[in-house]
């Protein structure tokens, strides 16, 4: 009996090994498959971090921090030709990041925004620029290891476009792990190189037919292009273009379908200086009331040495650029008047600041200022918040950002360097 006891009793420990051991086998197994699959994904929503509280008596909404990890699979979102509609890149976005199980939405936008390049005294190179809208949450997005032939960048993004409540805080593992979509919806931004890039509405046509606005987006339809929607351009500028050439030759390879049923154009510079604004405009020339076809229009490039600007500038000096809502090429054939430009009144306030001296502003607080004059709560009897102005200074790599109008705050004001890689406070 004492044997039986001592045999059922060894039996039963290498029972339990031997479960034990499949038990940490599978689980180990689990563990390199999850990460394996989920890894960029595990570590980028785990850096997700509220930096700033929502403030909904100031129309203020919270401000958040990610890194991301990994190259978010954009090596294959160009190498299958891109997207050619938000409808695509939801699927795309569904299947690679939150792989099925959440899908992702991309909203409408009503967009007011500005922006402008600028020197300093010791020739750093800026470009600063005003994100306008309504009370909504953001996100500080940083890119530092993308993988081999991309750049590190740092951009910011309107959660709202990617569906999360503009009056609700994000909170929960999905609604996170639907937030890493924004690698693909930045609106404006800055890369190691000193590229930088901002996206701003265009507000062109007049068929109300297509939306409540009445703006008629660009859908380009050439089938020898391969396509891409407006945030998912911008995406590619950052990681791919080390200067305006490069991201100009990018851009004129594809065809560009405007996010959000809106209509975009867009304004990039770099660290020598050099800027372009990009729109897309009827091949056969026309005007705002009639521009009302998407699929005719073609890239027209409006550099800052272009012979438009002769007469506004000192063409020895530094050439700087500017701009608002209203498409610059052409503008006085395009419109009727100046009244028919949205932003107008704004692009004039910042043209008279950057002439007095030429474009050349003292340093990064000088830009801001200018910024804060044309905040959207004060600026022509306000209404709506200026989500986030920015400047970045393009020579030295570095970010100076402000939450909601904040400029006085210092714990609303944030700095970013690509040589350090932090993010911190002015507060700090």
């Amino acid at each position: 009996m004492e044997k039986i006891k001592k045999l059922w009793s060894k039996l039963w420990f290498r029972i339990v090994s031997i479960v034990l051991a499949v038990i940490i086998l599978l689980s180990t197994v689990f563990v390199i498959t999850l990460f394996s699959v989920w890894g960029n994904e595990i570590y980028t929503i785990s850096s997700f971090k509220h930096l700033q509280n929502r403030n909904d008596a100031n129309n203020e909404g919270s401000v958040y921090s990610m890194n991301l990890k990994g190259g978010f699979y954009l090596d294959k979102f160009r190498k299958q030709g891109g997207v050619s509609s938000d409808t695509e890149l939801i699927g795309f976005i569904t299947k690679n990041i939150t792989k099925g199980l959440i899908k992702v939405n991309i909203s409408e936008s009503d967009v007011n925004c500005s922006a402008f390049t600028a020197v300093t005294p010791s020739n750093d190179v800026l470009f600063a620029r005003n994100y306008d809208f309504d009370k909504t949450n953001v996100c500080i997005t940083i890119s530092n290891n993308p993988g081999k032939g991309r750049y590190k960048s740092f951009a910011t993004v309107d959660l709202n476009y990617v569906g999360m409540d503009t009056e609700k805080d994000v909170s929960g593992l999905m609604n996170k792990l639907t937030c890493i979509a924004a690698a693909y919806t930045p609106l404006d931004g800055i890369n190691e190189m000193g590229l930088s890039c901002g996206i701003f509405m265009s507000y062109q046509g007049e068929d109300y037919s297509l939306n409540s606005s009445g703006t008629v987006a660009t859908d380009q339809k050439n089938a020898e292009k391969d396509n891409f929607t407006s945030t998912t351009m911008l995406r590619m500028i950052l990681d791919y273009c080390a200067n305006v050439d490069e991201a100009v030759e990018l851009i004129s390879n594809y065809n560009l379908h405007d996010s959000a049923k809106s209509s975009f154009h867009y304004m990039i510079a770099d660290a020598t200086g050099k800027s372009a604004i990009l729109e897309w405009l009827p091949a056969d020339g026309g005007t705002d009331k009639t521009d009302n076809d998407g699929s005719a229009r073609v890239l027209k490039v409006t550099y800052n040495t272009d012979e438009m600007y002769t007469g506004l500038r000192n063409a020895d000096d530094f050439k700087y650029q500017w701009i608002t809502n209203f498409i610059v090429s052409g503008h006085d054939s395009y419109y009727e008047s100046n009244d028919d430009k949205p932003g107008w009144d704004r692009y004039e306030h910042i043209y008279n600041r950057l002439s007095t001296t030429n474009g050349t502003l003292e340093n990064e607080d000088a830009a801001m200022k200018i910024l804060s004059e044309v905040g959207r709560r004060t600026w022509n009897g306000g209404g709506g918040v200026t989500v986030h102005s920015v400047v970045y200074n393009l020579t030295k790599k570095t970010v100076m950002w402000v939450a909601n109008e904040n400029y006085d705050n210092k714990s609303a004001c944030y700095q970013y360097s690509f040589k350090t890689g932090k993010l911190t406070t002015l507060e700090k």
